[in-house]
C-alpha cells in the first residue's frame, strides 16, 4: 500500500467514503483537512490521516 503524507488521506479511500447521515458524496477540503457533506451540511474532521465519520464529531457547515 502506498504511503501518504501525514495529514493526507488515501485517494482510494476518498472514492468509497460517503456521508454517514445522507449516504451521499463527500468533498475533500485538503486545505482544511476535512470532508464536507453539502447534503447534510456537516463537515467531518480528518485526524492524523483518518477521517472521523461520526455525526457527533462533525461540525455544522458554515454558510
Amino acid at each position: 500500500m502506498p504511503q501518504t503524507r501525514p495529514g493526507t488521506v488515501d485517494p482510494r479511500l476518498l472514492e468509497v467514503l460517503v456521508c454517514p447521515v445522507t449516504k451521499g458524496p463527500l468533498e475533500y477540503d485538503a486545505e482544511a483537512g476535512e470532508l464536507v457533506s453539502r447534503a447534510a451540511r456537516l463537515v467531518y474532521p480528518i485526524r492524523e490521516g483518518i477521517p472521523i465519520m461520526l455525526p457527533e464529531e462533525a461540525r455544522p457547515l458554515a454558510d
